[in-house]
């Protein structure tokens, strides 16, 4: 399939989507803590995002017969991707949390994604967290014009492997623009110099999913919750990405608040 390449009008409402959803990602970061709900993060989600003025991208996002129920998708410890939030899950000391957002805005999707400590987490967690923010940075690095798909993929495999970690493979990164999942496809693992050539235009959202345990994941039998297979804990940081002549550009960095 043809990579969308995003003209000047389309890069310019990519950005004010993206602004939003870094905006209402870091003000959801600092509501996280032991006692909170998973719940009463999604509750903060939906008004944050509705406070400027976009709806979000996830609720009602329909697979097959499903559609996803929520605003945010919240994934604690084992979930590797697309929790949803309940008042039954409640964080507790020790957890970490996948906070991921996608808004629409002006017809643009922007879409990000960070895993957060809640309270105070063992040095194991900490690494994990790390390494996947720093694997998603590599894999950024390499979203080069001239450069492929299959460059990002092998910095983030080749870096997190290092680790003594893993990268989920049944989910990848993707394009992102009017819809949530444009080509091209971008692997967390794979070889340099595969897949498509990367040109000025694209919007990409890299994000790598890692495991402390195997590769491996399954979905929950409430069709859209995807946990790790042994049970032990993953990490998801994700930002969407303009490629151009001058380098890779951060579309969802969080603007610094003035003092």
């Amino acid at each position: 399939m043809t990579v969308p390449i995003k003209n000047k009008d389309g890069i310019a409402r990519m950005r004010e989507a993206c602004a939003i959803a870094a905006s209402v990602l870091d003000s959801l970061k600092p509501l996280v803590r032991p006692g909170i709900t998973t719940q009463d993060l999604e509750e903060a989600g939906r008004d944050f995002i509705a406070s400027h003025g976009a709806r979000s991208s996830d609720y009602g996002y329909q697979i097959g017969s499903r559609r996803y129920p929520a605003h945010t998708c919240i994934s604690v410890n084992e979930e590797v991707v697309h929790g949803i939030p309940s008042f039954r899950r409640v964080l507790r000391d020790g957890d970490i949390v996948s906070l991921d957002v996608t808004v629409t805005y002006n017809g643009y999707i922007g879409d990000n994604a960070i895993t957060v400590p809640v309270g105070r987490i063992t040095p194991k967690l900490e690494e994990l967290l790390r390494v996947t923010s720093e694997a998603l940075d590599l894999g950024i690095s390499q979203a080069t014009v001239g450069n492929r798909i299959g460059d990002i993929s092998s910095a983030i495999q080749t870096f997190v492997e290092a680790h003594g970690f893993s990268v989920v493979r049944e989910m990848v990164g993707h394009g992102v623009g009017v819809a949530m999942h444009e080509p091209p496809e971008i692997p967390n693992f794979g070889r340099k110099g595969t897949g498509d050539k990367i040109k000025p235009g694209m919007t990409l959202a890299i994000e790598p999913m890692v495991n402390v345990g195997t590769h491996r994941i399954k979905t929950l039998s409430d069709g859209w919750t995807v946990v790790t297979a042994d049970g032990s804990p993953s990490a998801h940081f994700e930002h969407t990405v303009l490629t151009t002549d001058a380098g890779p550009e951060i579309l969802t960095l969080p603007r610094r608040r003035s003092a």
